[in-house]
């Protein structure tokens, strides 16, 4: 039996967040645009920059430099949101730039070593070696987990 979220199996989509590519699986992505103009929401998590209507949806949206632990910077001209699809909910994912879909053999994803065990690399599934650049894959699901973020911001 064959489990299609197998590492490495299908398309991924290439997008950068503070200087390293990472890899999404396409089929988990709906659409890419420009960044517009983002609502802000009151008591959010820190790394949830606010809502945006995007075809016709309220989405929210989570910027993947707060979410990975990294310092903020300004969007311009190649920042992009990607909105991703996790069971019944869509969200936006704010990175610095995405152009590039790629084939990732499943022999070219090693998983990650046990150094990344810690908060940042709770969200890398492997680590793919193609053409002499790294690209770490990550899995969707534990970014968009809130919950485990939600019990540490909220006051009790």
């Amino acid at each position: 039996m064959s489990d299609t979220r197998t590492l490495g199996i299908g398309s991924y989509i290439l997008f950068t967040v503070a200087g390293t590519t990472y890899a999404l699986r396409s089929g988990e992505v709906r659409h890419m645009e420009m960044i517009e103009d983002i609502t802000r929401v009151p008591n959010a998590p820190s790394f949830v920059d606010g809502v945006v209507f995007s075809r016709g949806q309220v989405v929210p949206v989570v910027n993947l430099r707060a979410r990975f632990g990294f310092e903020r910077a300004a969007h311009d001209l190649r920042s992009r949101l990607i909105v991703v699809q996790s069971a019944a909910r869509l969200v936006g994912l704010i990175v610095d730039s995405a152009r590039e879909f790629i084939n990732i053999p499943p022999d070219a994803v090693q998983p990650p070593h046990e150094a990344l065990a810690g908060m940042s690399g709770r969200y890398v599934e492997g680590i793919a070696s193609i053409g002499g650049r790294l690209i770490l894959v990550i899995d969707l699901s534990r970014i968009l987990d809130f919950a485990e973020t939600l019990s540490v911001d909220l006051p009790s």
